[in-house]
């Protein structure tokens, strides 16, 4: 199974030794980012600093300012975390090495923009935005993400492309000194939670027959008893969410934002391939439960193997039996099943394992193997990844 390994630019940026110790590894591609949103990394082996500070998203690499100019929204350029063309050169060092290289490109998911613009940001029943949450709904916003995903996925000497968050991001995030966990929210309770009510999804809701107003005093009197610590709170799955929200308004909600979601990961793939050309990999970053939000969007299995060339799966922890099986009766003989393990034990992921959790993969359908993460994990974690893959 050909095996990918996530890096980061600045991984590799100053660290002469960096592409030769992860191609040591046993890995034949890395994944590496040229778009990413905001973060605080370690960077455990590198002779130049310890902790690299993303401030905010940005691309990688510098922009192309004709594609950009006259547009209402545009990438943020990185600061001295990944300066010049940070992506460009951490790419040629693999490529030395001997390793493929292909782009990691986050898409719905930018804090900076939704604190700028708060236009741009999803806006729960409440009225509180996310400004961590573009509103892929809305039409600027869809073509930014689009253009982004098309010019940061083909990159000089990349042979494919990656794309996470490209769907609807929600309630969900990895918030500095985040304090929401105070009231536990099934999945059915997140959704309502990540629901969307713009002017732009009001007019879609309005559409489909339902007045937002109505829509979200529903979701709102939904929640009520949630707060209050009601074993409601639990519920889950779609029958979770018409049990809180009824049938028929349900239904309303799904069909909008499964629509706008289709739309846009149909887009950008094709934006992806028409910059790419014959035989540039496309895959996601996907969850098969369609409503599901953020860095794993939610997805229809079917359409999006009939649109992508694959998916990324995060198969820590068990998850590869619920996944795979979701999307191997709709795969083709070229399609990508890519199981995503965490291999840095003090984010949660078991190195240990991977041998056994890798052969579990395969026997559920997986093609092939992601290792999250090369750069953020400790030299014995990178020592029983090295072992397992030479088993």
């Amino acid at each position: 199974m050909k095996t990918s390994a996530f890096l980061y630019p600045w991984d590799v940026v100053g660290d002469p030794d960096a592409a030769r110790r992860i191609a040591d590894l046993g890995v034949q591609q890395v994944t590496l980012a040229s778009a990413y949103h905001s973060t605080r990394a370690l960077t455990p082996r590198h002779p130049r600093h310890r902790i690299v500070t993303a401030e905010h998203a940005s691309v990688l690499y510098p922009v192309d300012e004709a594609r950009w100019a006259g547009r209402e929204l545009r990438p943020y350029a990185a600061g001295a975390w990944a300066p010049g063309d940070a992506y460009g050169e951490a790419a040629a060092a693999l490529a030395d090495a001997g390793l493929e290289v292909h782009s990691w490109v986050v898409l719905a998911h930018n804090s900076r923009l939704g604190a700028e613009r708060p236009d741009t940001s999803v806006v729960n029943a409440y009225g509180d935005r996310y400004p961590w949450a573009p509103c892929i709904a809305r039409p600027a916003v869809a073509a930014y993400l689009v253009s982004l995903a098309a010019e940061a996925a083909v990159r000089p000497g990349a042979g494919g492309t990656e794309l996470e968050s490209c769907g609807w991001y929600g309630l969900a995030h990895l918030h500095a000194h985040d304090k929401i966990a105070g009231v536990g929210l099934g999945d059915a309770a997140q959704y309502l939670m990540s629901l969307c009510f713009c002017d732009v999804c009001g007019a879609g809701y309005a559409g489909l027959g339902v007045s937002p107003e109505d829509l979200a005093a529903a979701v709102r009197g939904a929640l009520r008893p949630v707060w209050g610590g009601s074993d409601v709170a639990a519920a889950e799955g779609v029958a979770g969410i018409e049990k809180l929200l009824g049938a028929e308004l349900a239904a309303v909600t799904l069909e909008w934002r499964g629509g706008v979601a289709r739309t846009l990961q149909e887009s950008a793939v094709a934006a992806v391939r028409a910059a790419g050309g014959p035989g540039f990999q496309v895959l996601l970053h996907a969850d098969p439960v369609p409503y599901h939000t953020g860095a794993n969007a939610g997805v229809e299995p079917a359409h999006i193997l009939g649109v992508a060339d694959g998916v990324v799966l995060p198969c820590t922890g068990g998850a590869a039996g619920r996944l795979l099986p979701a999307f191997t009766p709709h795969a083709v003989g070229s399609s990508v099943l890519a199981a995503n393990f965490t291999v840095v034990s003090g984010m949660g992921g078991a190195p240990g394992t991977l041998e056994r959790d890798a052969s579990l993969a395969r026997a559920l359908g997986a093609t092939e193997l992601r290792l999250y993460h090369a750069g953020l994990a400790s030299a014995v974690d990178l020592a029983a990844v090295s072992s397992a893959l030479r088993r």
